[in-house]
């Protein structure tokens, strides 16, 4: 399940990283303009992933005590709320497109090519929400081999749309920037038709038919509500937070920016493991709590050390791969010398900083989350993030005028220093908790 996950998530990433690196060949002003985009869609994404997490907290521990039915239930909660998002995202984008590029850069050149990208992208929020609540729903009933299948499909799709109008091979228009938003919006629908098809004819563990998207159950709403609403929070924070970070450096210069936006890139390819860690782990710890007679069993302890551990390994073979696969990676672009330099500064960087985060993510959103306790994670994200880590880097990216890989590496430092407490809470304090009963 973890290798799955993993490669679902270097699949998915590697969608952007093509993005970036056609991009980055075509224009290095198309790329900054796809990047300020894309902070929108990532804040759309983390909001959307909380209605899917929600569902596999709640619907793993059912799972685990063997109830199916009410996983039913949820994930019809699940999909109408991330279908309210949806509209929400896509009303926002449709409305004051430009005011929400400005969040990220005040370039006018490139919030106009933004502005190409934008008004295609958003057409894609609503198939995607499906898309990402449905791999919840799965999840949460161990069910990840499609997840790579998706990804995979993306990845081919988008790659050749890409590589077509962007540059207007094969006799087809010179879109550009305009280009790429078409093969994310192809691939997008092509991800959703695939999965529902997959759960029409191949899944059998929960036999999710339409009928049951129109179910309700206002005790099972409440539960999921309650479970949901600090993941929502975090999340919300977090894609916030992601999207302030780059705000910070789009208004450093705009050499910063795309440079952090082609660091940022293959930095979350690379933590993909993290990613997938997290995802696996919420599973693996919700079924355990749900098989468990009590939350002290002895399986939940050992099951939590045995991650940590992995987590650990993890993290070096994640430090080391991004150190060693920069520099071929940036070849691809087609960078200015500064901009050039302050990507490869940026990515040795947080070469160190994965190897925190892949401890202190999983830990945090995939076995204290995962066991029940969504407080604890919600509490460390605010305080480190919104009351440590933006405001220091606020300061020294406006006030103190430090140079740009110092202001990148108060922007990650929070990834170092919640290891701390977290680890103190998995092994030493109490947080399993049963959800089902």
């Amino acid at each position: 399940m973890f290798l799955l996950l993993v490669l679902g998530n270097v699949l998915t990433l590697s969608v952007n990283l093509a993005d970036n690196i056609m991009l980055g060949s075509f224009s290095e002003t198309s790329l900054a303009g796809a990047a300020a985009v894309n902070q929108i869609q990532f804040v759309y994404q983390s909001l959307l992933s909380a209605f899917a997490e929600g569902v596999v907290i709640l619907g793993s521990q059912f799972f685990g005590a063997g109830q199916t039915a009410p996983i039913k239930k949820i994930s019809a909660h699940a999909v109408r709320m991330g279908l309210f998002l949806a509209v929400i995202m896509l009303a926002l984008t449709s409305i004051i497109p430009g005011g929400l590029l400005r969040c990220f850069t005040e370039d006018e050149a490139i919030i106009a090519e933004g502005l190409k990208y934008l008004s295609l992208m958003r057409i894609s929020y609503v198939f995607f929400a499906l898309t990402q609540v449905l791999l919840g729903v799965l999840r949460s009933v161990g069910v990840v081999k499609i997840a790579p299948v998706l990804s995979a499909s993306t990845l081919v799709v988008n790659c050749c749309i890409n590589y077509t109008l962007i540059f207007g091979h094969f006799g087809a228009p010179r879109m550009g920037i305009a280009g790429a938003a078409v093969g994310t919006v192809t691939a997008r629908v092509i991800e959703l038709v695939i999965i529902v098809v997959y759960i029409r004819l191949r899944e059998r563990k929960l036999d999710l038919r339409l009928k049951d998207m129109l179910s309700s159950d206002r005790d099972l709403f409440g539960r999921y509500v309650k479970v949901t609403l600090p993941v929502l929070l975090v999340s919300g924070l977090w894609g916030m937070n992601t999207a302030v970070q780059n705000a910070i450096m789009g208004h450093v210069s705009s050499q910063a920016f795309a440079a952090n936006n082609v660091a940022s890139t293959l930095f979350m390819l690379v933590k993909s493991g993290a990613i997938g860690s997290a995802s696996a782990a919420g599973f693996f710890m919700g079924k355990t709590v749900g098989e468990a007679k009590t939350v002290g069993a002895p399986e939940i302890k050992r099951t939590s050390r045995t991650l940590q551990v992995l987590f650990v390994m993890i993290g070096a073979v994640s430090a080391v791969t991004l150190f060693f696969i920069r520099i071929p990676i940036l070849s691809f672009y087609d960078l200015s010398p500064e901009t050039r330099e302050l990507a490869d500064r940026f990515m040795m960087l947080l070469s160190a900083v994965v190897f925190f985060m892949a401890y202190q993510m999983p830990t945090n959103m995939g076995i204290i989350r995962g066991g029940g306790n969504t407080r604890f994670p919600m509490l460390v994200d605010i305080i480190s993030i919104w009351g440590i880590m933006l405001p220091v880097s606020w300061l020294l990216a406006f006030k103190a005028g430090a140079a740009p890989w110092a202001v990148v590496l108060a922007l990650n430092s929070d990834q170092i220093f919640k290891c701390v407490p977290i680890f103190i809470k998995a092994n030493f304090g109490k947080w399993a908790k049963k959800l089902t009963g």
